[in-house]
């Protein structure tokens, strides 16, 4: 089968479509699947460069998310069957022809999604629900914040939070995107280029309930500052670094909460696991989609021969959602 391998780790040329060993066949409980599409992650560029190893016992290939036709189910498999379209949330592997997953992380593609687009759901999905909704708790009436709104965890963060009756702000560095997080729901719009967004949330909202943060060290004395009373902040993304020291006494005064989660490490099964997450979606946010309430939200598709091409789109200003890389 082809796979994008790594040349050594470094900038989007060390990618290249090529081809590597077949696959076996599905161990029991899981799922083969010939890949139709296959989702562009954060994580994938980290990995790329050498900074975000597989977990022990995943696939080396890039790619935690694919949509695809089931071609073979292991034992013990009774939920799908070989023709069945599909996505899946993997721990690697997705960037290739195919790839085996544990049926337990595997949806069908939701009614009114093409195949195609239904490979940007599984892990912006699995992160959003279960960062704000699982671990948050975020409900009607409340305040979310949600830092990079124009990316692909954004726009659909932007979305659940509308759909669930929260009042939502994103910052962004510019108003092309926050033009797109104002259609897509949002109703304060904060360029992080211009404005505070501390200022702006004590201003607006007394402060945030739930913070769904991207950038980790940078901006951590500020979202604890920005929270409300009884506020969470959720990090799921280091880009602006992993070290930083954090005052207690203003947690202490606002009884604030501060989750740092992983969502490619859970475990397969038991509590907090990729299943339970696969679980909750399909029973909460896969109706939110088949209603039209949450749409994926595609911003390129690229031909997975041109690999190298895909992986600077997630840093250009004209970028708002996913990347999707397509199969031959």
């Amino acid at each position: 089968m082809y796979a994008v391998t790594l040349d050594g780790y470094g900038g989007p040329e060390v990618m290249s479509w090529a081809q590597v060993d077949d696959l076996p066949a599905p161990g029991p409980g899981e799922v083969a699947i010939e890949v139709l599409a296959a989702g562009v992650n954060r994580a994938d560029v980290m990995q790329r460069y050498g900074f975000y190893p597989p977990p022990a016992g995943a696939s080396d290939i890039l790619g935690l998310e694919v949509s695809g036709v089931v071609d073979e189910v292991g034992d013990g498999v009774r939920d799908f069957r070989p023709g069945d379209v599909v996505c899946a949330l993997l721990a690697g592997g997705g960037y290739a022809e195919r790839v085996n997953v544990p049926a337990t992380q595997v949806l069908p593609v939701p009614d009114g999604v093409s195949p195609t687009a239904a490979a940007a759901l599984p892990e912006a999905a699995a992160t959003v629900w279960s960062n704000l909704v699982m671990t948050a708790g975020l409900r009607s009436g409340q305040t979310l914040l949600i830092h990079g709104g124009g990316s692909g965890i954004g726009t659909h963060a932007i979305q659940v939070g509308r759909a669930l009756g929260a009042r939502v702000a994103v910052t962004a560095g510019s108003q092309f995107k926050l033009d797109r997080c104002r259609e897509l729901g949002a109703t304060t719009l904060i360029n992080y280029r211009e404005q505070d967004f501390v200022t702006v949330m004590s201003k607006e909202y007394s402060g945030a309930d739930v913070i769904l943060d991207i950038m980790g060290a940078g901006y951590l004395r500020r979202n604890v500052e920005a929270l409300a009373e009884g506020g969470d902040l959720t990090i799921i993304g280091l880009q602006d670094g992993a070290v930083a020291e954090i005052n207690l006494g203003v947690m202490l005064s606002k009884r604030a909460s501060v989750h740092v989660t992983n969502l490619r490490r859970r475990p397969e099964q038991g509590r907090g696991s990729k299943a339970e997450i696969i679980t909750e979606l399909r029973r909460h946010v896969w109706p939110l989609i088949a209603d039209g309430s949450v749409v994926p939200v595609v911003a390129a598709e690229v031909p997975i021969a041109d690999v190298a091409q895909a992986h600077p789109l997630l840093d250009s200003a004209e970028t708002v959602g996913k990347v999707v890389l397509t199969m031959p």
